[in-house]
């Protein structure tokens, strides 16, 4: 074409390393949650999916002052290399924050991480070969899900109902595995208004999962960052306060400041810490030094205690402005959790009603959630939706709940006419 430019050809996008890669790297995928989030973020969407929290309700502009101050007069240590264990001024801290769950811990007991995500993964990592079993909730934190499938563990699920993990489940579950002449290395729990489901272990239950858990030689692993977000009453006594030696604690500030810090942590007992310890350094060299003073700071200077009782409030707002919705607005088929704090209700779906396969129709009428398959290792909980109250306002969650109704009743509809639908592959 004389005078015209010619059209640059796209190279096909083919991997020139199948066959190279580790074993473990072959069945990597993107989370249900992650796969969302280029579409779920357009204006025009009301995202009831990813479970992020309100950082807007911050004193930004304190916060901000907090900062500037920080480089100011402590900037070469800020910038500078830190130990992998994490600040010493900041494991005092999260000592004084554990209290108020009632666990008593020394600073050297805890090692700081990348949130409770890179503690998840260093714990798999120190603990699994591949084929290992671990027992986890039914349905379980799809963070959690992932760095296990990544170390190539074979997850067990645990059945729960509205009072958390069912003891007699856990029984049958540690039972099965020995029968299959294996044994779980480990029980993954989130107790506390947990992700995806929103119920919490009853404080009933609680000593029965650690006897059960003691009496098995199991350790348990108790990831908590929704504790300090309750809506009625004292936070919850922690696992870890009552078996200092059986439980690994985790913990979050991503939930109670900012996500965007990326600062957690890890409470485990000696011998666990120190190999914490070296598989930090090995992935990490250390953390950032900068985030870690910034949330010290934060802790020593600015009222976070009331700033936890803000959030609080703040959804339990939402929580209450979706609970409404949902009693005014769903067909009588469907039935939900009532959190008691945290950010997330899971909805059960009228027979039949896959939310996978709903899924795009939901986008194309602007509302988005997580369909219940990515909270189960072996891709099961179509019926299942997890929907999350902790960033829309109480308005757009009624409009979310709206559209998300008139999806469901369309779904119904379908189903009564030609059958259920399948997945989308």
């Amino acid at each position: 074409m004389t005078g015209e430019q010619q059209p640059i050809s796209q190279p096909q996008r083919i991997d020139r390393y199948v066959g190279q890669y580790a074993e473990r790297a072959v069945g990597m995928v993107a989370s249900e949650i992650r796969a969302l989030f280029a579409v779920a973020a357009r204006p025009e969407i009301v995202s009831l999916a990813g479970g992020s929290p309100y950082v807007s309700a911050l004193p930004l502009d304190a916060v901000g002052d907090m900062v500037g101050q920080l480089v100011a007069t402590q900037g070469a240590t800020a910038l500078q290399y830190c130990t992998a264990q994490g600040d010493a001024g900041l494991r005092e801290r999260i000592c004084d924050v554990m209290e108020l769950e009632q666990v008593r811990a020394h600073p050297d007991e805890i090692v700081v991480t990348v949130g409770s995500q890179q503690a998840l993964d260093l714990l798999t990592r120190i603990f699994i070969d591949p084929g290992d079993v671990i027992l986890v909730e039914a349905p379980s934190y799809v963070g959690a899900l992932g760095a296990f499938a990544s170390y190539q563990a074979d997850v067990v699920h645990v059945a729960m109902d509205d009072d958390g993990l069912i003891p007699e489940a856990l029984e049958e579950a540690i039972r099965r595995t020995a029968a299959a002449g294996r044994k779980a290395k480990f029980l993954y729990t989130v107790p506390n208004f947990q992700n995806p489901a929103g119920v919490t272990l009853a404080a009933g239950r609680r000593p029965r999962i650690l006897d059960i858990c003691r009496r098995a030689g199991l350790l348990v692993v108790e990831d908590n960052p929704y504790g300090l977000l309750g809506f009625d009453g004292e936070p919850m006594r922690a696992l870890r306060a009552d078996d200092a030696d059986g439980v690994v604690y985790l913990g979050s500030f991503s939930k109670t400041i900012a996500a965007g810090l990326r600062v957690g942590w890890a409470v485990a007992p000696t011998a666990i810490r120190e190999k914490l310890i070296l598989a930090a350094e090995s992935a990490v060299l250390c953390h950032s030094s900068f985030s870690q003073l910034t949330v010290r700071e934060y802790l020593n200077t600015q009222p976070w205690l009331e700033q936890i009782k803000d959030f609080r409030e703040l959804y339990r707002e939402r929580r209450h402005a979706m609970l409404g919705a949902l009693a005014r607005m769903m067909p009588p088929e469907c039935h939900w959790t009532h959190p008691g704090g945290g950010f997330f209700v899971w909805l059960t779906l009228p027979d039949g009603i896959n939310s996978k396969a709903m899924l795009p129709r939901a986008i194309s009428s602007r509302v988005a959630y997580v369909p219940g398959t990515g909270f189960y290792a072996d891709g099961s909980g179509a019926q299942y939706a997890r929907l999350c109250y902790s960033l829309p306002t109480p308005d757009r969650i009624n409009e979310g709940i709206r559209r998300l109704t008139s999806v469901i009743e369309t779904e119904v509809q379908l189903r009564d006419d030609f059958g259920p639908a399948r997945p989308v592959s």
